[in-house]
């Protein structure tokens, strides 16, 4: 199966949305890694997603606004918190791209329950902040448990210049319609639907990261070669797709 290509629009519109969530003020943070160092880590029936035989370790900070059911709107208190996630980039015998969630650390205590009970996804309730003054955003976070002992993150971006043509790499890296996760033995496509990010660049003044390691992934030695800002979207999921049990076994 051919992999769909890579479009700053989804390839699949939303019809009946099943989840709705705003992402803002965002940090996407990346480096790059040879695929078999994480293929083990991805769900079964997908492999490591690609540009020029590289992929990619993302650190995304961000501010969740309005998470809820269904169409909404959102829930303004219970849905909106700070979020980190450590992710990694994929695509299923479907030729969907996706990411694959190896950590989500949410501010909110009820919504990461729900998203690790509810979708399977490896939330964890973790004490986060962001601050900004002027174009300066510093975002932290800091595991619950174990208690004062726990992983930490703490990331300072200087927002740059807006993009008006994202390069390839900005392209696969943030044009992403959907997220893999295993449920029940199976893996799950879950689809989204979001206007085009709007994006910046962006300086990484300072980072003390251990969020990366936790979540099973190499340390990261050398800087970063894509740092990106966005000041968010409104975002749609739809119905979750299985994928089939023969392609599901493989990867």
């Amino acid at each position: 199966m051919k992999t769909e290509p890579i479009t700053l629009s989804t390839p699949r519109p939303m019809r009946r949305p099943t989840l709705v969530q705003g992402w803002h003020e965002l940090a996407f943070v990346h480096w790059p890694v040879a695929p078999e160092e994480v293929a083990g880590l991805l769900p079964a029936g997908t492999r490591p997603d690609t540009l020029d035989g590289v992929t990619y370790v993302g650190l995304v900070p961000f501010m969740m606004r309005g998470a809820g059911l269904g169409a909404g709107p959102g829930l303004p208190y219970l849905g909106t918190f700070c979020e980190t996630n450590v992710r990694l980039y994929s695509v299923d015998g479907e030729g969907r791209r996706g990411v694959v969630f190896r950590s989500l650390d949410a501010a909110r205590l009820l919504p990461a329950l729900v998203g690790r009970l509810g979708v399977r996804l490896p939330y964890t309730w973790s004490a986060m902040h962001l601050r900004r003054e002027h174009d300066v955003i510093t975002y932290s976070c800091r595991r619950r448990r174990p208690p004062e002992t726990g992983p930490a993150s703490r990331a300072v971006v200087r927002i740059g210049r807006r993009i008006t043509e994202p390069t390839p790499l900005e392209r696969f890296l943030t044009a992403r319609w959907g997220l893999h996760v295993s449920w029940h033995g199976r893996t799950v496509h879950l689809p989204n639907d979001h206007q085009p990010w709007p994006l910046h660049r962006a300086d990484l003044l300072d980072l003390d990261d251990g969020l990366v390691t936790a979540a099973g992934l190499p340390r990261m030695t050398r800087p970063p070669v894509s740092v990106l800002y966005s000041p968010g979207v409104a975002v749609r999921f739809g119905t979750p797709s299985v994928l089939s049990p023969l392609r599901s076994r493989g990867r």
